[in-house]
């Protein structure tokens, strides 16, 4: 309905839960013509923009891999118990909500993915979300991905994004922060800034204005949407 009343439209991520019902509605908006993205917030912000830099510029050597990490000691996490949607295995569970942020992010960076193996965990007779996950990745040349995600005992949250150079490795935590490493300690890169929401919102809120005036942008196309959606589902159903 937006798409023919020539509204441009930002969707959530990751796009959709049912891959053939997202197929169909990326091939729809792409014959609408209307601007169109979807809110991976990494996507236009400045650790994205750094570390493809960083790549071009082969300041990270040759690329070797990445390694994605998550864990938490209760899923939904606290803030999020309002949205029950979350922790049921219909729609939500981490890899969802947070693993597909840095398989866009992987993906910028290393190319187009494919499953190698996987496998996810789900409690026993009940219809909730994944508490472990597991898989393994590759790109078309073989540069692999690894994942792992567990849910369960006392810890802080761990979000973790590493992408491997021979020369140096770029580490990402908790969407924003950036630090590197060339063999020894990660060190941080740049600094925090005092807002990480605001200003990761407002930089995808900047991009949009970009597209919808018909300009080069960083926002995440339906395209990298539907591709990452894919991913996910395949996971969480133990493909190979």
């Amino acid at each position: 309905m937006a798409a023919a009343a020539g509204k441009a439209i930002f969707l959530e991520k990751p796009l959709g839960v049912d891959v053939a019902q997202s197929r169909d509605l990326v091939e729809q908006l792409a014959k609408s013509g209307v601007p169109t993205a979807v809110n991976f917030t990494q996507a236009a912000g400045d650790v994205l923009t750094h570390v493809s830099k960083d790549v071009r510029a082969v300041v990270l050597g040759d690329l070797v891999g990445a390694d994605i990490v998550v864990t938490y000691a209760a899923w939904p996490r606290q803030w999020q118990v309002g949205a029950d949607w979350l922790r049921f295995r219909a729609e939500g569970g981490m890899t969802r909500e947070v693993i597909s942020h840095f398989l866009f992010f992987s993906e910028r960076i290393l190319g187009p993915l494919h499953i190698v193996w996987s496998q996810a965990s789900y409690p026993k007779g009940q219809a909730l979300c994944e508490t472990h996950v597991a898989a393994r990745l590759e790109t078309e040349t073989g540069v692999p991905v690894t994942i792992m995600g567990s849910v369960g005992g006392a810890q802080p949250d761990r979000q973790e994004l590493t992408i491997k150079g021979a020369l140096m490795s770029r580490r990402i935590s908790d969407f924003y922060r950036d630090a590197a490493s060339d063999g020894g300690p990660f060190v941080a890169v740049g600094q925090d800034p005092e807002d990480p929401r605001a200003t990761s919102l407002k930089a995808q809120l900047d991009d949009l204005v970009l597209l919808c005036e018909g300009k080069p942008n960083r926002l995440a196309t339906l395209e990298e949407a539907l591709r990452v959606q894919v991913l996910v589902e395949g996971i969480l159903t133990g493909q190979t």
